[in-house]
């Protein structure tokens, strides 16, 4: 039995102060509701044609916190209105089972094994992540893998090592996937040193092999390090382990790897607030603001890893909250931001479990700078570089559809001018919790 989680006192303005924050929350949820009721009818139009028996539940439909299995969002693959496409294909990746993707191998492998035997080396077909085969869909505010593919031969020098890393990556995740069990980056690396000589050779195959085989990159079972962190109103089993985030100190919890794992997500908090530094992060944690302002606090330190972007990504889509952020007034707080949001370029066959589209861009913003008086010493000078990013910045699509964030954009490159979340705390150490951030979710400034 689960145990009473301690009750808390609300802060005396929580109300007023949260009025725009549950109303962007009710809206979530009456879209997501409609959404919902539309891939509803969708499935019920494609069955009757073929079936008039009572109708069963489909892959699209909403998932709710209560339940165990977590389907991703939308695949764009599966939405025939997205006109920005124009008719091209596209590679999005699925969640697959240890069974299917071992099945994947072993035919892949058999591919290779009958390329050997009529004397021809062998060739593997992979899609191509190279950058001109991104492509922005402004419908789904998420980056998507086209359809270019490219070969890996054996026989070709330049491509021989190349492709024996492959192979040996697959054969080695064949034998993790049969044991059913999870390994890290790092103990891949270390059972052939020799072979991969980097680290960065092993890790690197890792995406082609997903793209290949057609599954998410967690379905590998080949995980980093924890280094996400999350704490506030939120509660989940993990592997049957019950974790209660209002009860793990003040560091908080560290985000698994394993996000396969999770289930039974409950939360009563009004949204999530993603910061970008681990300092802003703990100063959230100490003074407890998620009890005051209902809440799920989250860092990934920087910038973000697979399963803390993962984490978010399911977060949002179950519990239906919208997620604030709180990142640096800089082109990088800006283009860490973008990776939660529309996915990284690197990842983008796997977009749909990783992306966590428009989230709200809460602070701390250039033109808070002078809103709050932030002093003078607590404000840096651009670098050429950061200006040139600030310029390429204004060029995204994630930036450009957003006139708000272009203007913030365009003060912070005009005025050459840059900031630290922890500048605030030239105004005193707890501002940021009882002064600015009240603030911002009063006025609905973000």
């Amino acid at each position: 039995m689960a145990p009473k989680r301690k009750l808390v006192t609300l802060a005396d303005d929580a109300d007023r102060v949260l009025k725009k924050c549950r109303q962007l929350r009710e809206e979530l949820k009456k879209e997501a509701k409609e959404k919902e009721k539309s891939n509803k009818n969708k499935a019920s139009a494609s069955n009757s044609s073929s079936s008039t028996g009572n109708s069963t539940s489909t892959s699209t439909s909403i998932v709710t916190s209560s339940e165990a299995t977590y389907q991703p969002r939308e695949r764009a693959s599966n939405n025939q209105s997205i006109t920005s496409l124009r008719g091209k294909s596209i590679v999005e990746v699925h969640n697959l089972s240890s069974t299917e993707v071992i099945e994947n191998i072993e035919s892949i492998a058999m591919t290779v094994a009958q390329q050997v035997l009529k004397k021809n080396g062998f060739t593997l077909e992979i899609p191509s992540r190279a950058s001109s085969n991104q492509i922005y869909v402004p419908e789904l505010d998420r980056i998507v893998l086209g359809e270019k593919r490219g070969t890996r031969s054996f026989l070709n020098v330049k491509e021989a090592r190349k492709s024996a890393i492959t192979t040996r990556v697959m054969q080695l995740l064949h034998q993790v996937l049969r044991k059913r069990i999870h390994i890290t980056k790092r103990d891949l690396f270390y059972t052939d040193v020799k072979l991969f000589v980097d680290q960065s050779e092993s890790d690197g195959v890792l995406d082609d092999i997903a793209t290949m085989i057609g599954c998410t990159r967690s379905n590998l079972h080949v995980v980093a390090s924890d280094k996400g962190l999350v704490v506030g109103r939120i509660s989940f089993r993990e592997d049957g382990d019950l974790i209660d985030c209002t009860r793990m100190g003040v560091g908080g919890k560290a985000i698994p790897p394993y996000i396969d794992k999770i289930t039974e997500i409950e939360s009563d908090a009004e949204f999530v607030l993603l910061v970008e530094k681990e300092a802003a992060y703990l100063r959230m944690a100490e003074d407890r603001f998620y009890n005051r302002y209902p809440c799920i606090v989250i860092t990934a330190k920087g910038q973000p890893d697979v399963a803390t972007r993962m984490f978010l990504s399911r977060l949002t889509n179950e519990l239906k909250i919208p997620v604030m952020g709180l990142f640096d007034a800089d082109p990088y707080g800006l283009k860490i931001l973008s990776v939660y949001m529309s996915g990284s370029k690197n990842m983008s066959y796997d977009s749909a479990s990783l992306a966590t589209p428009d989230i709200k861009w809460l602070g701390l913003r250039p033109s808070d700078l002078d809103k709050y008086d932030i002093p003078e010493q607590c404000r840096l000078k651009m670098t050429e570089n950061d200006i040139k990013t600030g310029k390429e910045l204004l060029k995204e699509d994630f930036i450009r559809k957003n006139k708000e964030w272009t203007k913030e954009l365009e003060i912070m490159v005009k005025t050459k001018t840059k900031a630290e979340i922890q500048a605030l705390s030239s105004k005193g150490f707890q501002y940021i919790t009882e002064e600015y951030l009240p603030a911002k979710l009063e006025r609905g400034d973000w």
